[in-house]
């Protein structure tokens, strides 16, 4: 005898019981198995093999630190690959999969902050990342821009996975300004580069976080410049590979950061103080006031919005969120968002993640580059006694 249960979902969390109730008639990852169809098997297959393949790459040292933070937060969904010339540092990465790139010319000792042979390295190299990725669907590289491997690197990995026919984003940081103007020349060289190569290039700019915390030792801010490569990589990728109530899936990514230019990303929290508290808004806002957020959303072209909740996120919440950001951006912008409850945060937090591509920066455009690289190739006598004292 058939019976018919009632769920009223315009609650996420009566969604989410409604799921699960469905679950005990569910077998696999997810997928009624009622003895309806004889083709269930075959489609069930044809899904397992249509999951889109992602692919995170830590191209050089930052790259890999960023690669094991991942691993030790775990990523739903994406592989995980470190890519270094330095056989050392390659060795205590954890990762899924490990490339020591160009053995003959570095014979496992680096690039030695030489951008030219971190390039010729990867050149060496690219028949094995072609093995590697080239089933790929969605391509993420991560690095810090202006040491010698990520550098040289990072355009080469990028351009293997546009010939793979995937969608290829970097997230990279420019380095801090007291790491010298060489450091900042390679990083600048190597955006410049990037730029031509990649879908979309999320830049995070380093000295953006002496506005998050200033008084950090050095050694301290270059673990949080990892934490932030490493937390907006997971936060994209999961956007897509884990199920929500209102879901983002591989189609919508991609018609965000294809083709995008520049991007940018920001985090924020709300909590629920009372039963007034109106923290769907002040995670957003905390988000866009982020200091790596730094752009002008009026004349952003795409964003993808992502809000995820503990057990008590409604989705009258999540739609005030998706409101207040269609109100700010242009209304001819593709936007795109979702929602999900994470029954491992707590009940009455909010978390907002905004990707915004397409938007402008000039001082990122190939002209002023080419500018700043110019004034850079001036000689500073006091990093060269600097250099000269530490040695």
């Amino acid at each position: 005898m058939p019976v018919l249960i009632y769920f009223n979902i315009s609650n996420i969390v009566a969604q989410d019981t409604f799921l699960t109730f469905c679950r005990v008639f569910i077998k696999g990852d997810g997928y009624f198995m009622a003895d309806t169809s004889v083709d269930d098997e075959d489609i069930l297959r044809f899904i397992e093999g249509a999951k889109p393949r992602i692919y995170v790459i830590g191209a050089g040292g930052s790259g890999s630190n960023t690669i094991t933070r991942l691993s030790s937060l775990g990523v739903d969904g994406a592989t995980l690959i470190a890519m270094n010339t330095d056989a050392a540092h390659l060795v205590k990465t954890r990762a899924e999969r490990k490339l020591l790139l160009g053995k003959k010319t570095t014979k496992g000792l680096g690039a030695g902050s030489d951008i030219k042979i971190g390039e010729e390295a990867t050149l060496e190299s690219k028949a094995e990342i072609r093995s590697l990725i080239g089933d790929a669907n969605l391509v993420f590289i991560t690095c810090g821009l202006g040491g010698g491997t990520g550098t040289g690197s990072i355009s080469t990995i990028a351009h293997e996975a546009k010939e793979a026919n995937a969608l290829a984003v970097a997230i990279v940081t420019l380095p801090f300004s007291s790491e010298g103007r060489t450091r900042t020349r390679n990083a600048l060289e190597g955006l410049s580069k990037l730029r031509k190569v990649v879908d979309t290039a999320i830049v995070i700019h380093n000295d953006k976080l002496l506005s998050i915390a200033p008084d950090l030792p050095l050694n301290m801010a270059f673990r949080v410049s990892d934490e932030i490569l490493a937390n907006a990589t997971k936060g994209i990728v999961e956007m897509a590979t884990k199920p929500g109530m209102v879901n983002i899936d591989f189609a919508d990514l991609r018609s965000v950061l294809k083709d995008s230019g520049y991007a940018v990303i920001g985090t924020g929290e709300g909590m629920a103080t009372s039963a007034e508290s109106r923290r769907a808004i002040v995670a957003l806002e905390n988000a866009l006031k982020s200091p790596m957020l730094d752009a002008n959303l009026s004349n952003a072209k795409k964003a993808l919005v992502n809000i995820v909740g503990g057990e008590s996120l409604t989705l009258r919440e999540a739609e005030e969120v998706f409101q207040e950001v269609s109100s700010r951006i242009s209304e001819d912008a593709l936007l795109k968002w979702g929602a999900r409850i994470d029954p491992d945060m707590q009940k009455d937090v909010l978390r907002v993640m905004v990707v915004v591509s397409g938007v402008d920066f000039p001082e990122y455009e190939e002209k002023a580059i080419e500018k700043k690289i110019e004034s850079l190739k001036e000689i500073d006598l006091d990093e060269v006694f600097e250099s000269e004292r530490r040695r």
